[in-house]
C-alpha cells in the first residue's frame, strides 16, 4: 500500500475500552500459560492497530499544522492517549504478576518484564488530565514554531527554507535573512517561554503524584532507561567538557582563519569554508536518484529497501509552507513499514537526512520481524547510532552528491564534533530546569547562557538579540516535545565515531558489525547491546577521548584551507 491508501482516522474510545477491557479480563482470567500468552498476542494486535492510526493523524498533522481536520484529529488524539495508557498499565499491572510470569520470561526474556516493570511507574490515572494538558501544550509550541514564516526578495520562506541563506557567500544576505529569522522568533519568545513553563509545572506535577522526587526521574523512567541514571550522564558529559570542548576550540579557530573572519557574529557560524560550504548536486529528485543508486551499490538490502520507500510514496522531504520543522523517521506497525519526513532546503543537510534518516529506517526494516514489539526498537540513544553510523558508512558515495565531497566530509566530520558540546549542553539545561522547575523564565535564560559559555566559549552570539537574551533554546523542540531525550544522539555520536574509525580500516567487516546491530533491534539494554557490537562503553572514563584521537588524525590529513 501506498502512504496515501493508509487508513486515516482514529479508533473509537467506545472500540479502545471496550475492546482493552476485553482483553484485560482474557489475560487475568487465564488458566494457562498458553491461554495468558494467547491474550498477551491479542493484545500486541490491539496495541498495533491503534497505534498505527495515532502514527497516522501525528505524520499528517507535521505535513500541515494548517489544515483544521489534521489538527483537530491531533488534539483529539492526544485525548485518547491517557486512555490507551491506562488500559496498557493495567495490562502490564497483570502480566507482571501472572502466575504465567517465569514461563512467560521463558519465552520472550527478563528484559521485557524490566521494561514494563519501570513503564508501570509512568502512569495513574491521577495524571490522564495532565497527559491530555501537556499534549495540547506541546501542539500549541509546533504550531507556533511551524507557522512562522519571513519574506526575503518578495517571496516567503518557512524558517527551515530560508535556513540555505545562512550559508550564502553574500554576507549582507546572511545578516538580513538571518536577522529576519530571529526577529520573528523574538517576536513568539514570550508566548512560546510561556507554553515552556507551563510544561514544566506540569510535568513536575506529575513526577510528584506518581511519587517520584522530581520529573528527572520521572523523564528517565519514560526514556526507558533501565541500565544508568543521571549520575553516569554526568560523568560522561564532563568527558565531553575535558576531551572534546577544547579540540572544539581549536576548530572554531581554525574555521575562522579558513572564512576570514575573525570576529565573527551570529549569522557567520554556518560558513565553512571562504569559497562557500559543499553544495549538493540537484533537488530532491536528484538527490533520491543518486540515494537509491548508492543503496543498490552499498547492499542488496538497502538497494530494494530503498526502491521500496520510493515507490510506496514514504518519503516527504521538502520544505514547505505550512509543514513543521525537522525531520523524523517514524514507523507503521501494521504495514510494517516507516516513514521519511524532512525539510530539504538545498543545503548539504539534505544529503544527512538521506543517510540519517534512511538509517532510522533501514533498522526498523532488520528488525519489523522481532517478537514481542517491544524488542523491535530499543531506547534512542541505540536508535541513534543505526542513523548517525550510516551518515559515515556513507563517505565513500559522497562524489555522486557533492562536487567537492573531501569538502563535505571534512565539514560534516568537523560539524558532528562541534555538536557534541551542544547536545550536552541542552541535557544539563534540561537538569537544572527539572530540577529547579519554579526558578522562573529569566533564570532558565541566563542559565542557558552560563552552561552555553561552559560548553561551547567559542561560539558567537554576536549581533542576535535572541541569542545574547539566552533564549536560543526554545527553537530546540526536543525540549519542549521529548524531555531528555538528547542526551542520546551524543551518546550515539560517540558509537557512531567508533563505526567511522572501524571503516576507515575496514568496510566489510564493520558493515556486518551495523547490520548486526540493526537486527538485534532493542532485545538489550543501551550498554548490553553496544557491547553485543563491541563498541566501547560511552559511560567508562577515557571512551570519547580514545574515540575522538582517531578523527583528530582524519582531519588533519584531510585539512582543506
Amino acid at each position: 500500500m501506498k502512504f496515501e491508501e493508509f487508513k486515516y482516522g482514529l479508533p473509537t474510545k467506545n472500540f479502545i475500552i471496550k475492546k482493552g477491557n476485553f482483553l484485560i479480563e482474557k489475560l487475568k482470567n487465564a488458566s494457562s500459560f498458553e491461554e495468558a500468552n494467547k491474550a498477551f498476542k491479542s493484545f500486541e494486535k490491539y496495541k498495533s492497530k491503534i497505534y498505527t492510526l495515532f502514527t497516522n493523524v501525528s505524520v499528517h498533522f507535521t505535513l500541515d499544522v494548517r489544515n483544521e481536520t489534521y489538527v483537530k484529529n491531533n488534539d483529539k488524539m492526544n485525548e485518547l492517549s491517557p486512555i490507551c495508557a491506562e488500559i496498557n498499565t493495567r495490562f502490564n499491572e497483570i502480566l507482571v504478576k501472572s502466575k504465567f510470569r517465569k514461563e512467560l520470561e521463558e519465552k520472550y526474556g527478563s528484559y521485557l518484564f524490566k521494561m514494563l516493570e519501570l513503564s508501570l511507574k509512568t502512569f495513574k490515572p491521577e495524571i490522564m488530565e495532565d497527559i491530555v494538558k501537556e499534549g495540547n501544550l506541546v501542539n500549541e509550541y509546533t504550531k507556533t514554531m511551524s507557522s512562522l514564516t519571513i519574506e526575503y526578495k518578495g517571496k516567503k520562506y518557512s524558517l527551515s527554507m530560508a535556513g540555505k541563506f545562512l550559508e550564502s557567500l553574500d554576507r549582507e544576505e546572511r545578516k538580513t535573512v538571518g536577522k529576519a529569522i530571529h526577529e520573528k522568533v523574538l517576536e513568539v519568545k514570550d508566548k512560546v517561554e510561556d507554553i515552556y513553563d507551563q510544561l514544566v509545572i506540569l510535568r513536575d506535577g506529575m513526577a510528584k503524584k506518581l511519587g517520584f522526587k522530581n520529573y528527572v526521574e520521572l523523564g528517565y523512567a519514560n526514556m526507558g532507561r533501565t541500565d544508568y541514571t543521571s549520575k553516569e550522564v554526568a560523568l560522561y558529559r564532563q568527558q565531553i567538557l575535558e576531551s572534546v570542548t577544547p579540540l572544539c576550540k581549536k576548530l572554531e579557530r581554525a574555521r575562522r582563519k579558513r572564512i576570514g573572519i575573525s570576529s565573527p557574529y551570529f549569522y557567520d557560524n554556518a560558513i565553512t569554508y571562504k569559497d562557500g560550504n559543499p553544495k549538493v548536486k540537484g533537488e530532491e529528485k536528484v538527490l533520491v536518484a543518486e540515494a537509491e543508486k548508492m543503496y543498490k551499490k552499498l547492499s542488496k538490502d538497502t538497494g530494494e529497501f530503498f526502491v521500496f520507500l520510493q515507490e510506496n510514496h514514504l518519503l516527504d522531504l521538502t520544505a514547505r509552507e505550512g509543514k513543521s520543522g525537522g525531520g523524523y523517521m517514524t514507523y507503521f506497525p501494521d504495514y510494517q513499514c516507516p516513514f521519511i519526513f524532512s525539510n530539504f532546503n538545498g543545503t548539504s543537510g539534505d544529503v544527512d537526512v538521506l543517510t540519517h534518516e534512511f538509517g532510522h529506517a533501514f533498522q526498523a526494516y532488520c528488525s519489523k520481524k522481532i517478537k514481542p514489539s517491544a524488542y523491535q526498537s530499543p531506547t534512542m540513544e541505540s536508535c541513534e547510532i543505526h542513523s548517525m553510523s550510516m551518515e559515515f558508512l556513507a563517505y565513500p558515495y559522497m562524489d555522486a552528491f557533492f562536487d567537492n565531497s573531501k569538502k563535505y566530509r571534512f565539514a560534516h566530520l568537523t560539524d558532528a564534533i562541534m555538536f557534541l558540546p551542544y547536545g550536552v549542553a541542552v541535557d544539563e539545561f534540561q537538569h537544572f530546569v527539572y530540577e529547579n522547575p519554579n526558578c522562573g523564565v529569566k533564570a532558565r535564560d541566563e542559565k542557558w547562557l552560563e552552561i552555553q559559555k561552559k560548553y561551547q566559549p567559542y561560539l558567537s552570539n554576536k549581533g542576535s538579540e535572541l541569542l545574547e537574551s539566552g533564549a536560543r533554546w526554545i527553537r530546540q523542540h526536543h525540549i519542549f516535545q521529548s524531555p531528555f531525550y538528547y542526551i542520546d544522539y551524543t551518546l550515539a555520536q560517540v558509537c557512531a565515531f567508533q563505526f567511522f574509525n572501524w571503516d576507515v580500516k575496514n568496510h566489510e567487516k564493520t558493515w556486518k558489525r551495523y547490520v548486526k546491530l540493526c537486527k538485534l533491534g532493542g532485545k538489550y539494554p543501551f550498554q548490553e547491546l553496544i557491547n553485543k557490537v563491541h563498541l566501547k562503553n560511552p559511560f567508562v572514563s577515557g571512551t570519547v577521548k580514545k574515540t575522538i584521537r582517531p578523527l583528530v588524525k582524519y582531519l588533519k590529513e584531510n585539512t582543506i584551507d
